[in-house]
């Protein structure tokens, strides 16, 4: 059994859904399972169904959901023949699902509404791709995720139940000769059959849960680059290529930022040993970046920038150090609100910590950190991150920049910068 993630640039027109299929054939010597995001900038449209609809602007809420129909009823339009109809009548039911919310009133918090209209985009791809796949002679299985992978109701970043989540995958899915699934990468359901979310770029944690579940002998993420970079190269377009990663330096890479792989896709991964492949979409022959156990020394500079950065200045109220019992409540106030800063520095008497810019969890965080601490906020920074670095890199990548926090080890250095 082999799984593989096709992202949303790989969707995101009828000729690369085309090219999609192709690289399906190829590899369907073995039994596969394709975890497919949603096509292009999809997500982003949903989120902003979601943002009009939570404001009580039912009619743009529609409106704006309307576009998104029409571009998948003329992607399906485009790609299918003896297929449309069936998908025709799927797609109908995934838009009246979303439409039946949109009439109603928000009664619940955001992040509810959030996943219920965005995971939709996930089941539009996947209905599309999977009707293509059949009438190209691709024979295959649809399956719907929120009835296999299992979560608490944590929306917006939901936990895995892996119990339930297991016994459901093993159900559905059997590694047969010929045996091809298509199902969807960043959604799953609750207890109540109400829809969550496991994070942006979640569809690479579907994608390794399912491979750790079904023992795979490995797990490939295609997209539009030749594989992993030392940089993002529309931004660096300098940024080196990586043949080879160790698991240990892509959590690393994940944890402080980088867009390529999603912070929890390893763990499942390197719990079993299951080697991770980065290839490139648009010409598969190319090699890619093979991520697994195996130290892989003499790396360049790996560089990350993260925007839209705010700096928590947090300060003792009576001048008292900072004890565990106020570090305590900080850290059970990240889980309560489900927040992952970006850096933490401590003093004597303060605690400055970087986070992305939520302002709906800044506010909470902010409030409650009052109780204990005085409070000051920073905004409109970055943090910049460099594995690896050398002095000629550090000094290149901050010159000219007011730096407001810098925090250096051996292997790391970071810069929280206007």
């Amino acid at each position: 059994m082999k799984v593989f993630k096709f992202g949303g640039a790989s969707v995101n027109s009828v000729e690369r859904i085309q090219q999609m299929a192709r690289i399906v054939k190829e590899h369907h010597q073995q039994p596969l399972v394709i975890i497919v995001s949603a096509m292009g900038k999809t997500t982003n449209a949903l989120e902003k169904v979601a943002e009009a609809f939570y404001a009580g602007k039912k009619d743009e809420a529609l409106q704006l959901f309307n576009v998104i129909k029409q571009q998948h009823l003329t992607t399906a339009k485009y790609l299918l023949v003896t297929q449309f109809n069936a998908c025709l009548a799927q797609l109908s039911d995934f838009f009246t699902e979303v439409e039946w919310l949109l009439h109603d009133k928000p009664v619940r918090g955001f992040d509810y509404y959030y996943d219920q209209v965005v995971c939709i985009g996930e089941l539009l791809s996947t209905a599309i791709v999977s009707h293509y796949l059949a009438e190209t002679g691709l024979a295959n299985e649809w399956l719907d995720v929120r009835d296999i992978i299992r979560t608490d109701s944590h929306f917006r970043s939901a936990n895995i139940n892996w119990g339930y989540t297991t016994a459901k995958t093993l159900d559905a899915i059997e590694a047969q000769p010929g045996a091809l699934y298509v199902t969807q990468g960043f959604i799953g359901a609750t207890d109540e059959n109400e829809s969550t979310t496991l994070g942006r770029e979640g569809s690479d944690y579907t994608a390794a849960i399912f491979a750790n579940i079904l023992d795979a002998e490995s797990l490939t993420i295609w997209k539009d680059v030749e594989g992993v970079m030392s940089a993002d190269p529309k931004a660096f377009p300098d940024a080196q290529f990586l043949a080879a990663l160790s698991f240990n330096e892509v959590i690393e890479m994940a944890y402080y930022g980088a867009q390529v792989i999603h912070p929890k896709t390893i763990k499942p991964l390197q719990n079993k040993g299951i080697p991770l492949h980065v290839k490139c979409f648009l010409n598969s022959a190319l090699p890619g970046t093979v991520i697994s156990s195996k130290a892989v020394k003499n790396l360049p500079p790996i560089v990350v920038v993260k925007n839209n950065q705010v700096l928590l200045h947090l300060r003792s109220q009576d001048f008292s150090f900072i004890g565990e019992a106020a570090v305590s409540r900080l850290y059970t106030l990240f889980s309560e609100l489900n927040i992952q800063p970006s850096l933490i520095q401590t003093g004597a008497i303060s605690l400055q910590v970087c986070l992305d810019n939520r302002a709906d969890k800044i506010e909470q965080l902010a409030a409650a950190a009052s109780a204990v601490f005085d409070v000051q906020l920073e905004k409109e920074l970055s943090l910049l991150t460099i594995r690896h670095y050398n002095a000629a890199i550090l000094t290149a990548m901050t010159a000219g920049k007011e730096q407001v926090l810098v925090q250096q080890t051996k292997q790391t250095v970071q810069v929280l910068y206007k």
